[in-house]
């Protein structure tokens, strides 16, 4: 079927319905059909802003990251610090959604951030070879934690699974010697790589 002349919803908010699905019925879950319904329209009406489902979870992806509350980029102050703010606020955006947290893998925009990259490379006062380190450090370790808790979260399971304290008595140790939140030890670790260089 081809695409309307004319849309009868914006894509926004048609996107943002098709979040809502993926919230509750996860990504397999999700369909035109009931994203339609959610907006009170007929599915091809969607057909104007979407070629097909595929299009769909590539907007939800783009969303989720367009919607991690950012903290205002500073030119000034310590930018390890800034930076430690920017990656708990795109972890918080995706800990929102965690049934939609592996669209992320499938669909990682990449190019959302690349005005970010420039603003915060010109800013990192150690040598341009080290510059991509943190780049790359800070993005696989946002997204790893990130997607991990998603992943726990949509499971219902604990980060940590349950084991045998007898069989794994170092590892039961260092959990019970931990009295960080998950957020609290992400931001430690952060802080540990920045400081590093």
């Amino acid at each position: 079927m081809g695409r309307p002349s004319k849309p009868i919803i914006s894509k926004e908010l048609a996107v943002r319905a098709a979040l809502e699905v993926v919230d509750d019925e996860g990504i397999e879950g999700l369909t035109v059909q009931l994203v339609a319904r959610k907006l009170g329209v007929k599915a091809p009406s969607l057909y104007y802003h979407f070629k097909g489902k595929s299009e769909m979870l590539e907007e939800i992806a783009r969303m989720i990251q367009i919607e991690a509350i950012i903290p205002h980029m500073r030119d000034k102050g310590d930018w390890r610090e800034q930076l430690i703010e920017l990656a708990v606020a795109v972890r918080a955006s995706i800990l929102r959604h965690p049934k939609a947290a592996p669209l992320l893998l499938q669909f990682f925009p990449r190019h959302l951030m690349l005005k970010y990259y420039d603003f915060w490379v010109n800013r990192y006062d150690i040598p341009a070879e080290r510059r991509m380190v943190v780049i790359e450090g800070v993005e696989k370790l946002t997204y790893g934690s990130a997607l991990i808790g998603a992943m726990s979260r949509a499971n219902g399971a604990s980060p940590m699974p349950e084991f045998d304290e007898q069989e794994f008595p170092h590892l039961a140790e260092a959990v019970k010697a931990n009295p960080m939140t998950d957020e609290q030890a992400f931001i430690e670790t952060l802080k540990v790589f920045l400081y590093a260089f």
